[in-house]
């Protein structure tokens, strides 16, 4: 687990974007794709290198994390709505090739399996970016979520759905279950790349990196990830323990050796 720890959010954002263009410029890419406040300043800057400076991704596919069970894929919140309106329709990725869990299914279990079974045929996932709730979670993988957990239906906590409520007109309106890839899927990709920024993202980034392997802090999986790159700003780090070492060991991280 590397941890980088940049002066701001955006500088967090173009260190995650640095990383992503490694990959996308290496050749065809599958994506790994995270909805919510956390990866924004990272797809504006993906979407302006794309148009400034010609990073293309004409190559990549992608899957998202999870989708709300029963949202319709029209609703402009339901997270099929929201990729697209925030990252990929502004570059140039085929729609087709942009993947998410059908929350609408009629069997959302088959479902979670068929997912599952996609990315694995798509040659599994080579870029997993990711953000933490404030109790650890990600994708939604909320507190005792299984370590080996696969895509599967979850339900959400009120602490979640309160977080995500500024999204819609009132927290009732936030649905109560997620068809979410699990811990197990997540810990598949290739590279993982977590961002995480702001003071209230501090306690759950300390007990992801510090603290015990421990279903209560599901983030910590990541501990046992042989790539996995976490990103936060100065107002994530200070609850780390550890902060300074890191910054020693950035500043000292070899010229051959990527992210």
């Amino acid at each position: 687990m590397e941890i980088v720890i940049a002066p701001d959010e955006q500088a967090a954002a173009n260190v995650v974007a640095d990383v992503f263009e490694q990959h996308l410029r290496s050749g065809p890419t599958v994506l790994g794709l995270a909805t919510g406040s956390s990866p924004l300043r990272t797809y504006a800057e993906l979407i302006r290198r794309h148009r400034e400076e010609g990073l293309s991704f004409a190559q990549a596919g992608a899957f998202l994390l999870d989708e709300y069970v029963g949202l319709p894929r029209s609703h402009p919140e339901s997270y099929f709505s929201v990729i697209r309106r925030e990252f990929t329709d502004h570059v140039d990725l085929d729609p087709d090739r942009v993947h998410s869990p059908h929350g609408e299914a009629e069997d959302v279990a088959a479902e979670a399996i068929a997912y599952d079974r996609a990315i694995a045929e798509a040659g599994g996932v080579d870029v997993q970016l990711l953000g933490i709730g404030t109790d650890g979670h990600i994708g939604f993988n909320e507190p005792i979520s299984s370590l080996t957990s696969r895509t599967r239906v979850k339900t959400l906590t009120e602490q979640t759905r309160k977080d995500n409520a500024r999204f819609f007109s009132s927290q009732e309106e936030v649905p109560r279950h997620v068809l979410t890839q699990g811990l197990g899927t997540i810990g598949e990709a290739r590279h993982v790349v977590l961002v995480a920024t702001g003071a209230a993202k501090a306690a759950a980034v300390a007990a992801m990196v510090e603290g015990p392997l421990a279903a209560l802090s599901p983030a910590s999986s990541l501990q046992l990830h042989p790539h996995a790159t976490i990103v936060v700003d100065e107002a994530a780090a200070t609850a780390l323990n550890l902060a300074d070492y890191y910054r020693f060991a950035l500043a000292h991280k070899p010229s051959w050796q990527q992210f």
